[in-house]
């Protein structure tokens, strides 16, 4: 008996082409490397695998686009201008949303705001954005020192794993003197700062 494709295998294989075709294929390779860490963890914490494959396989759909791409958009579709201070590390994600949702039709407002927020985390986020920025990190294609400790840590507990990416990136920026992206500060006092304080960071 032939097992027909269901309808997200149909979308996933069509995201796949038009993700493949705006990049690399060392970048490509990455993206699906993301995409089975986030599902696994979408398996392990109740979240939507679809979403979570969607998200994944997105998140850095604009990673490759030039400088002059994005200064446009910025310019052009109401973004706030103090991104333009910025550069492709926040630009892929906080703007590769809007090519996501224009260019490949993907309205989901969880998927969108997790690609916004992958490489920079914020406050507070859904369970969703939380696998995407760990699942980023610690993708099997990753080797750099603590990426074992994230893979552990992501294992046994999703917020201490955003906490632990989030301070391992801080102490990567400051050794390097590159600025800090304000989201960022916001997400290191919450999911390290404050809980280290006693605050509850585990909402």
């Amino acid at each position: 008996m032939t097992v027909q494709p269901t309808k997200f295998e149909y979308i996933r294989e069509a995201i796949i082409q038009a993700v493949q075709s705006k990049m690399s294929d060392k970048r490509f390779q990455h993206v699906l490397g993301v995409e089975e860490s986030a599902v696994a963890l979408a398996q392990q914490y109740d979240c939507s695998v679809e979403k979570a494959s969607i998200a994944a396989l997105t998140h850095d759909y604009a990673k490759e686009r030039s400088d002059e791409e994005f200064r446009y958009i910025i310019n052009e579709q109401g973004f706030d201008h103090e991104l333009l201070n910025w550069g492709n590390e926040i630009w892929h994600g906080v703007v590769g949303a809007y090519f996501v949702q224009t260019e490949l039709g993907i309205e989901d407002e969880m998927i969108l705001q997790a690609i916004r927020l992958h490489t920079t985390g914020a406050a507070e986020m859904t369970l969703l954005d939380k696998i995407i920025y760990v699942a980023d990190y610690i993708e099997a294609g990753r080797n750099f020192p603590g990426v074992d400790e994230a893979r552990r840590l992501a294992k046994l507990d999703l917020n201490q794993a955003v906490a632990y990416e989030t301070q391992q990136t801080l102490l990567y920026l400051i050794a390097k003197k590159l600025p800090i992206y304000p989201k960022t500060l916001e997400t290191y006092n919450k999911w390290v700062a404050y809980k280290k304080l006693g605050g509850d960071s585990h909402r």
